[in-house]
């Protein structure tokens, strides 16, 4: 039986992993824009949907995404999707940054990573973009071998085509590649390619996945 090969590379997500979980973000950000909530996840979940319930144009989400649709296209197009409590009508501009300055980084994730890089692992960020302005990128160069931004490269999770190409970066195989995100759906993907998948939930529970898969220490407790 042929064996598997050694782990070589962790690929991470952006929003939801070294970030605060989205629904506390989201929750935050709909308060300030004085928006219906529970309105924006009917929206929101019907657009993620593989056709997104569209039968006239494109996903929003989808295009967004691969960067077939513009931050300001798409803000358009959210914007009248969305209703405020009390029903006048959402500012689309600038909706996307306001959208994801409720986003707060997770120190400890980036800790994780470093000590990751520094055990001689390839790293990767992988992220679907919503437009390219909130991403802080200040050190990513230091903390990953490749950076893959779907808006960028004309693909998006759960294609495998983009799992490919983060994979081509780095310069390993599928097989050697563990990938973390905090959506099943992207993880199954990874994992139909041959990568060991980790769906993120909590700082403390992946990094305890993460050490029995990887077998280092990746905790400063470690």
């Amino acid at each position: 039986m042929e064996s598997s090969p050694p782990l070589n590379a962790l690929i991470i997500d952006w929003g939801g992993v070294l970030t605060a979980g989205l629904g506390v973000s989201l929750r935050a950000w709909a308060e300030d824009e004085g928006l219906d909530f529970d309105s924006y996840l009917s929206v929101v979940r019907e657009w993620f949907e593989p056709d997104g319930g569209l039968t006239d144009g494109p996903n929003p989400i989808h295009a967004l995404e691969r960067g077939e649709m513009s931050a300001r296209e798409f803000e358009s197009v959210f914007a009248g999707a969305l209703q405020q409590y009390d029903g006048r009508p959402v500012n689309p501009d600038g909706l996307l940054n306001r959208m994801f300055s409720n986003f707060e980084r997770v120190p400890a994730m980036y800790d994780l990573i470093r000590r990751a890089k520094g055990h001689g692992l390839r790293t990767a960020l992988l992220s679907n973009s919503w437009g390219d302005d909130h991403y802080p990128r200040a050190g990513w160069d230091e903390m990953f071998d490749a950076v893959v931004i779907s808006g960028e490269v004309g693909r998006r999770k759960p294609e495998s085509e983009i799992f490919w190409l983060t994979c081509e970066r780095l310069g390993v195989s599928p097989p050697e590649c563990v990938f973390v995100d905090d959506l099943e759906v992207n993880v199954e993907a990874a994992v139909r390619l041959g990568m060991v998948g980790v769906r993120h939930r909590s700082y403390d529970e992946t990094a305890e996945r993460l050490e029995s898969i990887l077998g280092l220490p990746l905790t400063a407790a470690s």
